[in-house]
């Protein structure tokens, strides 16, 4: 079966799974959804979206949010991990947002990852959900079964996202991305029973 094969697939039966798939996060707008995305390094959406309430209740924009002091951050999110530079992520993210866009947050991967605590899968998870630009965020679900799935050899999350930016087409990547993290924790999760990953049976008889 070649490759091209494979991502027909994982296509076709994503798609059957998933026509519409949400956006994990819980936000209303580009930067509460930047903010959301840089909370949930090391830690699920799941938290992330329980702690999040708070914090937007009283910074859910830049100006609020650089009103505040990394202590006041800190303790809003301390429930995640990596409370501690999060918290002065956030603060000089919303500093430099009005500093150099007016408290708007940047189309860009550039600007994006020039932000504090801003990585190049944050970016693409905002540019492709906020923006509706063609992006390919990587995470480890997707990467795990790009491999499963013999998509990729990729070492790191910077090799598969290569290799699915070939495989895949374009207008596909903002919601395949998302269809293949909701199958990954639903049914080939990284720790525990794999019984259900019907997908990965089909593509290694």
């Amino acid at each position: 079966m070649t490759k091209k094969q494979r991502a027909a697939i994982v296509i076709s039966e994503l798609e059957k799974l998933y026509p519409t798939v949400p956006v994990p996060l819980d936000h209303k707008d580009p930067f509460t959804l930047l903010v959301a995305v840089a909370l949930s390094a090391q830690t699920t959406d799941r938290k992330v979206n329980e702690i999040t309430p708070a914090l937007f209740a009283v910074a859910d924009t830049p100006f609020k949010m650089q009103k505040l002091d990394v202590s006041e951050i800190k303790e809003l999110i301390k429930e995640i991990g990596l409370a501690n530079q999060k918290a002065k992520n956030l603060k000089r993210m919303s500093e430099l947002l009005i500093e150099r866009h007016g408290g708007e947050v940047p189309h860009t991967f550039e600007e994006l990852e020039s932000l504090p605590g801003v990585g190049h899968k944050t970016a693409s998870v905002v540019m492709s959900q906020a923006f509706g630009i063609p992006a390919f965020p990587v995470d480890t679900h997707i990467h795990r079964l790009m491999t499963l799935w013999k998509l990729t050899s990729g070492k790191n999350v910077v090799e598969t996202e290569r290799d699915a930016r070939k495989i895949f087409p374009k207008e596909l990547w903002n919601k395949l991305h998302l269809q293949i993290i909701f199958y990954g924790r639903e049914y080939s999760p990284a720790r525990g029973k794999r019984e259900g990953d019907f997908i990965t049976r089909m593509l290694n008889p």
